[in-house]
């Protein structure tokens, strides 16, 4: 993170073109300004006053924050040296596909500057989670690539939903089996959610709610939970806990005890001393 006396920032890679984010902790007034892109940011600490398209708004520490492109703004830190907050930008055209929608991106306005959404800002909190956990993993880990991306899409579909002039996503209609046979067929390399789109003719969005609908959970936490169900034979099967993992999919051996737990209420060893007890 670069440093100064009263200005620290980071700026972040995603695992998609168009997107980026920034983790700022500043006490610096920022003269006016714009972006071209969609700006969703959450304001972890503090407060800060700014200009925007729609006005001066004021915003406080949990507030979701946003911008539209080319929508001149401005920020000062309000009732305190500094704020610290975390953003996400996304170029027109991300938010344009989103939504399978042929419509330029800049066609959609934000309708908010300050947003106060309990739901959207925990998935964005997740979002910002699973993008650490992506830079934390191993390039060739595809499934954080299906989980940020997921919690992106689910981001999106929210905002456009909720805080667009864009008209809500209508429950969709579409055959999601294909997806889920191509998960469980694929578990080591599981395709993208922009693939997973295509076989079915759904946008994203739209793909993640009629997966869920089905199957209760998205096409991520059922690939994970699938993994573990791969893990628990290969255990009964013999293999030690070390190669259940790896040929399960898991990043590593602590991983796949996490959601060992997570699902079976208890961890692979317990579960490899069973079958070695029989």
């Amino acid at each position: 993170m670069k440093a100064s006396p009263d200005h620290r920032s980071l700026v972040f890679t995603t695992p998609w073109e168009g997107v980026h984010g920034t983790l700022i902790d500043s006490a610096r007034h920022y003269g006016r300004h714009w972006h071209a892109t969609y700006g969703l940011g959450l304001l972890e600490h503090g407060a800060q006053s700014s200009a925007s398209g729609r006005g001066k708004v004021d915003a406080y520490a949990g507030d979701l924050i946003t911008t539209n492109p080319g929508e001149v703004h401005d920020g000062r830190p309000l009732g305190g040296p500094s704020r610290r907050w975390r953003m996400v930008y996304l170029d027109p055209g991300v938010i344009a596909g989103m939504k399978g929608d042929a419509q330029s991106g800049t066609d959609v306005e934000l309708t908010r500057p300050v947003i106060r959404d309990a739901r959207l800002g925990g998935t964005l909190r997740r979002l910002f989670l699973r993008l650490d956990d992506w830079h934390a993993a191993p390039a060739s880990n595809r499934v954080e690539s299906l989980a940020c991306e997921e919690s992106l899409v689910e981001v999106c579909g929210l905002l456009l939903d909720g805080h667009a002039n864009a008209l809500p996503a209508s429950e969709a209609a579409g055959d999601v089996r294909r997806v889920r046979e191509r998960l469980a067929d694929d578990l080591l390399a599981p395709p993208t959610l922009s693939d997973m789109a295509a076989m079915t003719g759904l946008s994203k969005y739209q793909l993640l709610r009629r997966f869920e609908k089905a199957y209760g959970v998205p096409p991520h936490a059922w690939l994970v939970l699938q993994r573990a169900e791969r893990a628990r034979k290969l255990i009964r099967q013999g293999a030690s806990l070390a190669h259940a993992a790896t040929d399960s999919g898991f990043a590593d051996q602590s991983h796949m005890t996490r959601i060992f737990a997570r699902q079976f209420g208890f961890t692979p060893g317990a579960w490899q001393r069973a079958q070695r007890s029989q």
